[in-house]
């Protein structure tokens, strides 16, 4: 099948199963006519003679039969007035799974193309109805699953990234019309802006790009999560805690040591923070060949783990898990000392080192609270004004920005160097190039594949 952004779509734009309500969205040149030909409104007039954004009660029809398939409602929207900014329908019809396939593919059989995953909302963003930050923030809203994530993508439908972007780049064109003009015309003296005002510029544009970059740490714990593993000796209550933390019995808890042979995984938010946790097995010698491979896989996972949390029931440590969370430590990687079974016995005295150490119990729930203050502070910087403040939530966004921020490095080194403005001016397009990616200016077209292609199918 040949695909043309010219289709007319169609798709279901609420989840498949038993409800109440389904809605089916058509949206291109031809959403009107198409739609027209599968629903008819119950009091005789032809479904455009009533007023766009208007309601209307009818029954639906299969096109080639006209076997009534089910009574509903449905709303036109005339571009550029429309989610799309297309001429769009909207058929509401009952929610039952084979009510909604049959609904549509009598839209398909009427002239309509099966939408493609983030279609319409890819649609909106080729008619500049959504800028790019607000359709991945969009996308981030939609697949939500704490109130920490809601937050951050309602910012991001707010635009304040790109607006802060775009504020930046129109400095940085101010710049590089300034150089260019006293390139192009040496002898007419062309240039308004002096070397320190030009200097002053850039530096301005480096700082407020660097502040973007460091507010990503805090964006990606709360929108992608932090790759996060338990460890620590067999028996030290890490299965214990995975359930804790998950508020289920997702892992087996016994007194055997060596229960755990394989890694768990699951999604947790402590905090406003975002764990991609992972149970693995006890760190150990053994000379069972299926414990082994858990070992090692657990020792794999810790290699590629940004947090790790080492659990120990000892009260006064153990020699094996203070040299993990020193070495993890050494590597620059966040590492959280927990002390388990609080309910049978508590550490005399914690260790003094700087590494944040947590006294808990699994079984009461005593001191989850101080682990989500350590989990906060690792990640949180909680002097950003979560709203109101631009926050950076992708690696695409994340990437551009410090690609942008190592032009405007190399541009001031430049100047300052010495070299001419023509050299510093390639700099300074390449800084606005990777500006452009981030708010959507130029974007190559698998970029934009990537970015919709993780939304649903109807959005």
């Amino acid at each position: 099948m040949t695909i043309s952004p010219f289709d007319t779509v169609a798709a279901v734009s609420t989840p498949f199963g038993k409800g109440g309500v389904a809605v089916i969205r058509l949206s291109g040149d031809q959403a009107i006519a198409t739609v027209s030909r599968v629903f008819f409104p119950v009091g005789g007039k032809a479904l455009t003679d009533y007023p766009y954004r208007t309601a209307v009660y009818g029954v639906i029809r299969d096109p080639d039969s006209g076997e009534v398939l089910d009574d509903g409602l449905c709303t036109l929207f005339k571009g550029p007035h429309s989610f799309t900014g297309e001429d769009t329908a909207e058929i509401n019809c009952h929610g039952g799974v084979l009510v909604t396939r049959n609904v549509l593919e009598a839209c398909l059989r009427a002239g309509a193309r099966q939408a493609l995953a983030g279609e319409f909302t890819r649609r909106a963003y080729m008619n500049g109805k959504l800028e790019l930050e607000r359709a991945e923030a969009l996308g981030n809203l939609l697949d939500a699953g704490n109130d920490g994530q809601v937050k951050l993508a309602r910012a991001g439908m707010n635009g304040l990234l790109t607006s802060s972007a775009e504020q930046v780049y129109t400095d940085l064109m101010n710049v590089l019309c300034n150089m260019e003009a006293g390139m192009d015309f040496p002898e007419e003296d062309l240039t308004e802006m002096p070397f320190e005002e030009v200097l002053a510029t850039l530096r301005r544009a480096e700082t407020a790009i660097q502040g973007l970059v460091n507010t990503y740490r805090t964006g990606r714990a709360i929108a992608e999560g932090i790759p996060t593993v338990i460890c620590g000796r067999p028996n030290v209550g890490k299965s214990a805690f995975y359930n804790r933390l998950l508020g289920r019995e997702a892992a087996i808890v016994t007194d055997i040591a060596g229960t755990t042979r394989d890694i768990l995984t699951d999604t947790v938010t402590v905090g406003r923070v975002t764990l991609r946790l992972s149970d693995t097995a006890g760190l150990r010698e053994s000379d069972d060949p299926v414990e082994r491979i858990g070992v090692e896989r657990a020792r794999k996972a810790l290699e590629e783990a940004e947090l790790v949390l080492a659990l120990t029931d000892c009260p006064e440590g153990d020699p094996e898990t203070e040299e993990l969370v020193k070495s993890i430590t050494e590597e620059g990687r966040t590492v959280i000392r927990i002390f388990t079974k609080s309910d049978l016995d508590t550490p005399r005295d914690l260790p003094t080192d700087g590494i944040p150490t947590v006294v808990l119990s699994s079984v009461t729930g005593e001191g989850f609270e101080a682990l989500t203050e350590a989990v906060e502070t690792a990640f949180i910087d909680k002097e950003l004004r979560m709203g109101e403040e631009a926050v950076v939530f992708s690696a695409r966004q994340a990437a551009a920005l410090r690609e942008t921020a190592a032009c405007l490095e190399a541009a001031l080194y430049n100047l300052n160097a010495g070299l001419p403005y023509d050299v510093c001016a390639g700099d300074i397009r390449a800084a606005m190039g990777e500006l452009g990616m981030l708010c959507g200016r130029e974007l190559r077209e698998e970029v934009l594949d990537e970015i919709f292609s993780r939304f649903c199918v109807g959005k």
